[in-house]
């Protein structure tokens, strides 16, 4: 049993508790142990705790094992503890979080083959090899496919309409989800892996394009804060069902399970959407509210002139600038939580659903705030660039995540960013609508939501470079907190006051 003395003047009666407890017939060895961080506040040294111990045991007459521990040391710390102690507890939490360098990774994997197995899954014809290049290739299938997906599924949604178009890109996620039911080895895991990104970035540009025909402009971010925050209720509820099927069905079942869900939800799509003007229980005062901002042409934009307009280039700089810092919250804040208050998997689960629903919070009170200073007279576009000021400016504190020893403000701060990262979101999506032509808005958030994704790769690299160079996430959080201003800024001067672009008609 471990018992601290940490002035040395208490050995004797913590002795004479261990006596005690073996007339009660618990046998109980003492460990005295102190760690050099208190030996260093206090000024005493480790031999002033063997000497404490060796006179208890002499006054008291204990003649069963008793020990020192030289606690949390390290390599540096050790010989001032090796004449006092009988054994030693190294301080692992200094190297919680810094990547080991390269040779000394190779070193551990030539030592332990035995971590580097093949997992047998049920109807694989080949086990699958998990190394790190396998992991590595399979997320960049998924990566690269969502990159360009976001582009077409863009155009094609603008071509072929929201109801036709959305149905497509859900479905080929759909199928795609559910052939992973059907691969028998790692190739074909990547393959579907694929497709499924390819499937999966066309939800928010035809999402967008939705809102944008169903919603006047002071309503768009609300309806686009509600559709947002879908995800992160998604992300909660999923890790609650999957397992389940899982473990009841087998493995092949989740994929098929998600996948006929989302079927499910196509057929309602299909059956019930229509837009406005073609939608039959609509009022005559509905499709007006709808309606009553200026008409729109309706013109075809090819991506080349597209990226002619500097509205195209802020909307995607902007996306550019701040997708990747939600990314770096989802990838990253588990790694984070982990190296700085040494939360492992099973205590991770209460502030990573807090988080989360902090940011569902976000999504929807972001939408919802500019139309209520719309209301107070505001113009729209006011209303918008003053809501994502305001987020902006929420966000900063996030800076000092890194800097707090409790779990809890720093849970409380990455909420704070979290909510203030959705809620602007919400109101940057609309700004797509805000200046182009509903026409071309499917394919601008294509574009820009590429650019997200080609941030949100290039930061994700940068961060495991940074973490090993400086085995701090205080940069990282840095770059989250002015991130934002920076976007608004550039949004500003490449577009100031959102003004929609002209185009011949």
């Amino acid at each position: 049993m471990g018992v601290g003395d940490r002035f040395a003047h208490q050995a004797k009666a913590q002795l004479q508790a261990c006596i005690q407890a073996a007339n009660a017939g618990v046998e109980v060895a003492p460990v005295w142990n102190k760690s050099n961080r208190e030996h260093a506040i206090i000024g005493s040294e480790p031999s002033s705790t063997r000497t404490a111990a060796d006179a208890a045991v002499d006054a008291l007459n204990w003649t069963k094992p008793y020990f020192c521990d030289a606690d949390h040391i390290g390599l540096a710390t050790l010989d001032r503890f090796l004449p006092a102690c009988d054994f030693y507890t190294i301080d692992v939490a200094d190297f919680i979080g810094k990547p080991a360098d390269a040779s000394s990774v190779d070193a551990f994997i030539h030592r332990h083959p035995e971590l580097q197995g093949r997992i047998e899954m049920e109807g694989i014809a080949e086990p699958l090899a998990l190394t790190r290049d396998f992991v590595r290739q399979v997320a960049n299938k998924f990566l690269a496919a969502y990159a360009i997906g976001l582009v077409l599924a863009g155009r094609m949604v603008d071509k072929l309409g929201t109801r036709i178009g959305y149905a497509l890109v859900m479905g080929l996620w759909s199928l795609a989800a559910m052939s992973h039911a059907l691969v028998r080895s790692a190739f074909g895991f990547g393959i579907a892996r694929f497709f499924l990104g390819l499937g999966e970035a066309g939800n928010f540009p035809a999402a967008i394009k939705t809102t944008a025909e169903w919603f006047p402009q002071s309503e768009r971010s609300l309806a686009t804060g509600i559709f947002n925050s879908g995800a992160n209720v998604g992300a909660i509820l999923a890790p609650a069902l999957i397992p389940w099927i899982t473990l009841r069905f087998g493995w092949r079942a989740a994929f098929l399970a998600t996948g006929i869900f989302s079927m499910t939800w196509i057929i309602w799509w299909l059956t019930h959407y229509r837009k406005p003007s073609e939608y039959p229980k609509i009022s005559r005062a509905e499709l007006d509210l709808i309606h009553r901002d200026p008409p729109q042409p309706v013109v075809n934009l090819p991506w080349k002139k597209l990226l002619v307009y500097r509205q195209t280039w802020a909307f995607s700089l902007a996306k550019f600038l701040t997708d990747p810092i939600w990314w770096f919250y989802l990838y990253w804040l588990p790694k984070f939580f982990d190296a700085r208050f040494h939360l492992g998997l099973s205590h991770l689960g209460l502030p990573l659903i807090i988080v989360y629903n902090a940011s569902a919070v976000g999504s929807i009170g972001g939408g919802w705030l500019p139309a209520v200073m719309h209301r107070t007279g505001m113009s729209m576009v006011k209303a918008r660039l003053t809501t994502m000021l305001m987020f902006a400016c929420i966000v900063t504190p996030i800076f000092f995540a890194s800097r707090t020893h409790s779990e809890w403000v720093a849970v409380g701060l990455l909420s704070l960013a979290a909510a203030a990262h959705q809620g602007w979101s919400a109101n940057l999506f609309t700004t797509a609508s805000d200046m182009f032509p509903k026409s071309a808005v499917g394919a601008v958030v294509g574009i820009g939501g590429m650019a997200g994704s080609v941030g949100g790769v290039l930061f994700s690299l940068s961060a495991g470079w940074v973490l090993q160079i400086t085995h701090s996430y205080a940069s990282l959080f840095g770059i989250a907190a002015s991130a934002y201003l920076i976007a608004l800024l550039v949004l500003r001067t490449l577009a100031p006051g959102l003004k929609r672009i002209e185009v011949a008609t």
